[in-house]
């Protein structure tokens, strides 16, 4: 079903390519000069609404990842982002009306550029008859009847997204595209109409409707006091966040004048206004450090592509044909000097941010890159550090030894740094140990030897599981390490023939088919293994946890991990502002293992396969 989704939504705009077909044959047998600019300009201000909705977005999501001036303090999940993942379905409607428009209303063929006289009309037709009417439609979809039938799948959305706004069932979305197009049929028929004031128009609705839906509040005071009649001709995001709260009040679409007129005015509408204004970026307790993954991850992050982010990371490709954006937002991170904020979540009282340090994987394996990367991921420390966080989990290759040695380096030039680090070394490799089938006597080691690994096959030899390792160098590494009462369980052999292989990075697929059939491939890296086995042979996520309810504002993926599942190094920093752990776990230092995962399942941080 999910799939037949992705068609779905990839093969919606397949429905005006009639239209644009027919525009570009006109184009090759008459010639620009003598084709209808108008029904050309229709794709082009399609795509241009699609961006600016985007824009807004982005825009939105960065903010409310802050916290700062936000007007509604709730989370969102992911039933609302599949809610309003049709949200440019109302855009194709338009440009259908449009094409229509344009090739049967009398009036809307070969219309000129610009005329004074239209756009002054739409003008006055947009603030007196759509208004009016916009305003006694939208009471009368409060109505019992209407609302249940119709306006609460909108109101569904407590808090909201700019996306939020357009998101109304078919019949209702076809009623406004009724009421907006009054203006534009009028100019039409008066033969005052022109492409660039109905471009503006049509922008001028998306701007409105993104700003009264972003859940922060951005239209400065001085504003109101420079004009002060300019609060019955527009509206802010915290008064219409009033509506989605207290759904009988605040009715007018863009102009608040005719909830003064008839006293739907919410009396709290000034006092909210002011508040948010007024309202500083969150405090945080924990960070968490990531960093951006392949060229096609800064989409599914979540300021990018919402519906994307909600799901697993996978590339597509059809995304790669939009590489120019790719390298150019590449570049701009690349120049960007600071991590950005990029998720905001909160578990009991405990406030959590996730920072992105603005680099790509590839970034960490260039020599010449390394410096800097440190010097960012240093500065994001000491910006967690003045803010109060009592805790930064390093994410990813931001805590990689040939990096900083695990994170060792920032403690040994901040001796006395407030915050705690760690790697979360402790909890991944507990996942690991207890994602072996019990009564396991032996497992296979293969891939590049970590901390995680380290850690990994001390334990498993304290048990007495027999550790097999592939690599003769690496065996040799790792048998000196361990205690010499349990050193005999880690063995070399060529060919390791158990049912269970723990497998980190550099495990290329010609190894991969050593193992028997029906293997279970459990992954410790922090990056998800080539999948070479298509038989009976299974793989494990990266080590990672499901979270619990309590945990809120959950509603994208961390990069390929399932909804509602964090990544061991992420669970942490989380549990240890919980408990109120007071020691670092960087360098060669770890966490009791036992203890990190009996406080990881008292939370309620659950293993993935018993989510």
């Amino acid at each position: 079903m999910m799939s037949a989704m992705r068609v779905e939504l990839w093969m919606q705009y397949m429905v005006i390519a009639p239209w644009v077909v027919h525009g570009w044959y006109q184009v090759a047998t008459k010639g620009w000069r003598e084709v209808d600019a108008g029904y050309l300009a229709i794709l082009p201000s399609m795509l241009l609404r699609i961006v600016h909705n985007q824009a807004w977005i982005t825009a939105s999501r960065l903010q409310n990842a802050r916290g700062r001036r936000q007007i509604v303090d709730r989370g969102i999940e992911f039933d609302q982002v599949d809610r309003e993942r049709n949200w440019d379905d109302q855009i194709i409607l338009s440009a259908i009306l449009l094409y229509l428009a344009a090739l049967y209303l009398p009036g809307g063929q070969h219309v000129p550029a610009w005329r004074t006289d239209g756009a002054v009309l739409i003008a006055l037709l947009h603030a007196g008859p759509v208004e009016f009417l916009y305003y006694w439609f939208h009471r009368a979809l409060h109505h019992h009847f209407l609302y249940t039938r119709y306006h609460s799948h909108h109101h569904a959305s407590i808090v909201t997204e700019p996306i939020t706004s357009v998101i109304h069932p078919f019949a209702e979305l076809v009623a406004y595209e009724v009421l907006f197009s009054i203006p534009m049929i009028a100019c039409a028929l008066t033969g005052t109409a022109s492409i660039i004031p109905l471009v503006v128009y049509v922008l001028y609705i998306d701007l409105m409707n993104n700003m009264g839906h972003c859940n922060f509040e951005l239209v400065p005071s001085w504003l109101f006091k420079w004009f002060p009649p300019l609060k019955y001709l527009m509206y802010t995001p915290s008064f219409h966040s009033l509506h989605h709260t207290q759904f009988r009040t605040n009715y007018s679409l863009f102009m608040p004048f005719y909830d003064y007129i008839y006293n739907t005015m919410d009396k709290s509408s000034d006092a909210l206004y002011e508040k948010s204004l007024k309202n500083k970026e969150e405090a945080v307790d924990v960070v968490h450090l990531t960093h951006l993954t392949s060229l096609q991850s800064i989409y599914h992050m979540r300021p990018g592509f919402a519906e994307y982010a909600s799901k697993p990371y996978a590339s597509k490709w059809y995304m790669r044909m939009m590489w120019p954006v790719s390298w150019l937002s590449m570049v701009l991170t690349w120049v960007y000097g600071s991590a950005f904020t990029v998720e905001r979540n909160a578990m009991k009282k405990i406030r959590m941010q996730s920072w992105a340090i603005p680099r790509y994987t590839f970034h960490y394996g260039l020599d010449w890159e390394k410096e800097a990367i440190n010097n960012l991921i240093e500065k994001a420390i000491c910006e967690a550090d003045k803010k109060g966080a009592k805790v930064v989990s390093l994410g990813l290759l931001n805590q990689a030894h040939t990096l900083n040695g695990n994170g060792e380096l920032y403690l040994l030039k901040y001796p006395k740094l407030g915050v705690r680090l760690v790697d979360g070394t402790s909890l991944a490799a507990a996942v690991v140990v207890n994602s072996i089938p019990q009564g396991t006597g032996q497992v296979v080691l293969a891939g590049n030897i970590s901390k995680v690994a380290r850690v990994v096959v001390a334990a498993l030899c304290k048990k007495n599981v027999q550790v097999i390792m592939t690599n003769k160098q690496d065996y040799h590494l790792l048998k000196p390490e361990l205690p010499e009462g349990v050193a005999d369980n880690l063995l070399f052999s060529k060919t390791g023939m158990a049912k269970v292989w723990l497998i980190g990075d550099g495990l290329d697929a010609a190894e991969q088919f050593k193992a028997q059939k029906g293997t279970k491939f459990i992954t410790y890296s922090q990056f998800p293994p080539r999948m070479a086995r298509k038989d009976s042979c299974t793989y494990s996520t990266t080590p990672a946890m499901a979270v619990p309810k309590t945990l809120k504002n959950v509603h994208s993926c961390e990069n390929w991990l399932p909804r509602r599942v964090m990544s061991a190094w992420r669970i942490v920093g989380i549990l240890h502002a919980l408990e109120g752990w007071n020691e670092h776990e960087c360098g060669d230092k770890v966490l009791d293992m036992e203890k990190v995962w009996s406080a990881a399942v008292m939370h309620g941080f659950c293993p993935v396969t018993q989510a």
